[in-house]
């Protein structure tokens, strides 16, 4: 059957026009709308930096966070739980969030004396339940399986990621309140430190075979300028020189950025990444200020970005582009966001005081990461252990870098 055309006088046309007309001013209706609001969304979870790191004291935040880690550590059901969650993604991360924690806890008996027998309880129980799986079990039980893939070029295999963070933790406990028998732990672990990095010609000592970290080094010379303090040595030379290769080996030209990894003979293996950066320029402060606050300014300017009030970070600058990896998490399209290195840019923008980038950056905290309340406790649905574990870090740090000058 042959359809007739619609009727130019149809009773029909002007309902159809008035409806068209209707659908059009309600699309422009929504369309003025979201240019009013969506701008106006960051400021339902937009707080003073010091809601989030003050100058004295703990915040609210940094207390419900350390709440729900203490709760972590005397619940053995909950944290066999939370480690076997955590170790089938990752072994690294059981031991990250260990450092991340013990050296949360240093900075808050710094802030809350009062509250420091408990926090110190918690310290040792990490502290010798770490050296005991290490002792029982080797460098590998928190090291990735690719670690046994080939020999370690440096025999006996050493894991710098291992013996900077133990080393680390050991300072800061003893940073918080003596502990005589920790001292001589102390000791041991940063001449191995020391005496590797000055057997090996590029001063480079390997996390896996043949893979050196920069965040690893750095975590590193920070234990032992913190060591300088609390036993009266003197590594200033070896730091100084170890900058200076760096300096010269290990900068990217376009960024200026220090890069991610390097072989056993200095040579780079990848470019910069924010998963890394941010840690780095931090515990740079106390080695050498000057080159920390360079590489969180060129860090800031090339990877850190406020988008409607809300604060996030690449994974990679503009001038070099690598692979994602378990660090830096899946890449977020179009923004280019990636969760590693916005989750280590609170401990950046925290440490230099960069409080407007913090302000944004807890806002996407608030807004994205989907926080979670339970008897006290915080915990950030879109993070895990070591995740929230860095980010209690960064709502705390300040009084330890305080006694490493």
């Amino acid at each position: 059957m042959k359809l007739k055309p619609f009727p130019f006088n149809s009773p029909w046309k002007p309902y159809a026009a008035s409806r068209v007309k209707r659908i059009l001013v309600g699309l422009a209706a929504l369309a003025i709308a979201a240019l009013i609001w969506i701008p106006c969304i960051h400021f339902w979870f937009t707080h003073p930096a010091s809601a989030f790191n003050p100058a004295s004291g703990l915040s609210p935040k940094a207390r419900a966070l350390a709440e729900r880690h203490l709760h972590l550590w005397t619940d053995p059901k909950l944290r066999e739980q939370e480690l076997r969650r955590m170790r089938a993604s990752n072994a690294e991360w059981d031991f990250m969030g260990r450092s991340f924690l013990v050296w949360s806890l240093a900075n808050m008996g710094l802030r809350d004396p009062a509250e420091k027998k408990a926090y110190l309880e918690t310290m040792d129980r990490i502290v010798e339940e770490t050296l005991r799986l290490e002792q029982e079990q080797g460098i590998y039980v928190f090291l990735m399986p690719y670690a046994k893939a080939r020999p370690y070029v440096a025999q006996p295999a050493r894991s710098l990621f291992l013996d900077g963070e133990i080393a680390l933790m050991l300072a800061a406990r003893r940073g918080l309140e003596e502990k005589p028998e920790y001292k001589s732990l102390l000791t041991e672990r940063v001449n191995l430190i020391t005496e590797g990095l000055r057997r090996s010609p590029h001063l480079a000592l390997e996390s896996y075979p043949d893979e050196c970290w920069v965040f690893d080094h750095c975590v590193a010379l920070a234990a032992l300028k913190l060591a300088d303090r609390l036993d009266g040595s003197d590594h200033a030379d070896l730091c100084r020189d170890w900058i200076a290769m760096a300096k010269q080996k290990l900068v990217h030209r376009e960024s200026g950025l220090l890069v991610s990894s390097f072989n056993a003979d200095g040579i780079p293996m990848d470019g910069p990444e924010g998963s890394t950066i941010w840690m780095v320029a931090h515990m740079l402060q106390p080695v050498d200020a000057a080159f920390a606050r360079d590489q969180y300014d060129r860090a800031r300017k090339e990877l850190g970005e406020v988008t409607l009030g809300f604060g996030y970070a690449h994974e990679w600058p503009q001038s070099w582009h690598g692979p994602a990896d378990v660090d830096s998490g899946p890449i977020i399209p179009v923004l280019n966001i990636s969760p590693g290195s916005s989750g280590m840019a609170f401990i950046g923008a925290s440490a230099f005081g960069d409080e407007k980038f913090l302000t944004a950056l807890a806002a996407t905290l608030d807004f994205a990461a989907f926080p979670a309340r339970q008897h006290g406790g915080l915990k950030y649905c879109a993070s895990n252990q070591v995740g929230d574990s860095a980010l209690l870090y960064a709502t705390t740090l300040g009084p330890l870098w305080e006694k490493a000058k």
